[in-house]
């Protein structure tokens, strides 16, 4: 399916493509610096058409709930101010992206870019109506967010050409994005934008 961009009522959001959850991170996606040149296109044709662009960041406190010494099951990543919360160096997110930091709070987790944050509420007030959810990892953070942004009435597209997963197990990034389209999420790739 084809989609042109609307400036008003349309928005890009970019999941956690964060240095530690590139290879060489601390978390690593297999392959997640792979949607790197892709998101850049994404991001050139949202910029083009004036549309907004979100990027999410796990944002933790050195003593999140997530890590593996707190009862979590995650080796420490993405905590604030270091390397590895930065954003991949090749993403080229223009100056005037909206940052959202999620996971801030040390006694609780948040996988979706719309938990414990206002970007839903800020979204409805800037009058958009359609997301278009790429980034890292499908079958975590991709998936939260998109589950989210389907609750909160927002028409979700998937940008399927630029996700990667983590596949605990394997399939499972496979099966996120079947969860994401049968709750009601269409799919897309660059191809299809106009």
């Amino acid at each position: 399916m084809k989609y042109a961009l609307n400036k008003n009522e349309d928005a890009l959001i970019v999941v956690d493509v964060q240095i530690d959850f590139c290879p060489g991170g601390a978390l690593p996606t297999p392959e997640g610096h792979r949607v790197v040149p892709i998101l850049n296109g994404y991001i050139k044709k949202f910029n083009e058409a004036e549309a907004l662009i979100v990027a999410t960041r796990d944002w933790h406190p050195p003593n999140h709930i997530s890590f593996k010494a707190y009862g979590g099951v995650w080796h420490p990543h993405c905590v604030q101010g270091t390397k590895g919360a930065e954003f991949h160096p090749n993403l080229a997110l223009p100056k005037k992206t909206k940052i959202v930091s999620k996971a801030a709070d040390p006694v609780k987790e948040a996988y979706s870019g719309f938990d414990g944050t206002r970007l839903g509420e800020q979204l409805k007030d800037m009058g958009i109506k359609r997301v278009f959810v790429s980034g890292l990892a499908t079958d975590y953070c991709v998936k939260k967010t998109v589950t989210d942004a389907l609750k909160l009435g927002f028409e979700t597209i998937l940008l399927k050409d630029a996700v990667r997963g983590i596949d605990v197990k394997s399939g499972d990034s496979e099966n996120a994005i079947k969860e994401m389209l049968k709750k009601g999420a269409k799919n897309t790739t660059l191809a299809n934008l106009e």
